[in-house]
């Protein structure tokens, strides 16, 4: 594929969101970093490939160091989108992980994208070999449970408007980054629904809600967009 570029354990992108990343999961000492890193392999992608495909076991974790890239799937011929990766972010087929089956989404990359990549066989070693790396993986369980509880929250609590207003809050760059149509559909709502929204006002009833959610969006500073 054109653009399509694997370096294995070259440094020529700096680790900087990655190790920010890894950090406020859960703090790994110089001797876990360093192993941790050592089995990451950088992954130069271009804009529009897709990670994971709906449908197929996946076999990675990625660390996004540059780019953005959404999740989605396809019911009644439509793609519904339920999650955007930024820098830092983790993205994971979590049910292809626990079940080893074919996962239910598709991921693919909104932007040219530098990622750090590692199989799902390599990290399970590294849960069973160091207590360390052990703990980060639960810790990036926990948050996840977290985020799944949010969105919950948010989906069953909140209107669209509010919704695209905390979204705004958590993720304020989304909106340029990622064009309109991928953001009405993970609203839930149709691009013209969202233009009458962003050119309107969010009720101030649902502030201190807004307010409250946003205070559990990320774990020590890292964002808990994840699969």
């Amino acid at each position: 594929m054109p653009g399509f570029r694997r370096e294995k354990h070259v440094r020529t992108v700096t680790l900087k969101n990655v190790l920010h990343k890894i950090q406020s999961v859960y703090p790994l000492s110089a001797d876990a970093m360093h192993l941790f890193i050592s089995h990451l392999e950088q992954v130069n992608l271009p804009k529009g490939h897709q990670l994971f495909k709906e449908g197929r076991t996946g076999s990675q974790l990625y660390l996004i160091e540059r780019g953005i890239a959404r999740a989605f799937s396809v019911r009644d011929n439509k793609e519904l989108t339920f999650w955007f990766g930024l820098e830092g972010d983790v993205a994971m087929s979590y049910y292809s992980y626990i079940a080893n089956k074919p996962g239910y989404e598709t991921v693919e990359l909104l932007e040219d994208s530098v990622l750090y990549s590692i199989s799902l066989d390599n990290l399970q070693e590294l849960f069973t070999t160091n207590i360390e790396i052990a703990n980060w993986g639960r810790k990036l369980a926990e948050f996840e449970l977290v985020r799944t509880e949010q969105t919950f929250m948010t989906q069953q609590s909140l209107p669209a408007a509010v919704r695209y207003q905390l979204l705004l809050e958590q993720n304020p760059q989304l909106i340029r980054r990622v064009q309109l149509g991928y953001i009405a559909s993970y609203l839930g709502v149709t691009q013209v629904t969202l233009s009458r929204i962003r050119a309107g006002q969010t009720g101030s009833r649902y502030s201190s809600f807004i307010a409250l959610l946003a205070s559990f969006s990320e774990p020590a500073g890292a964002s808990l967009t994840m699969l």
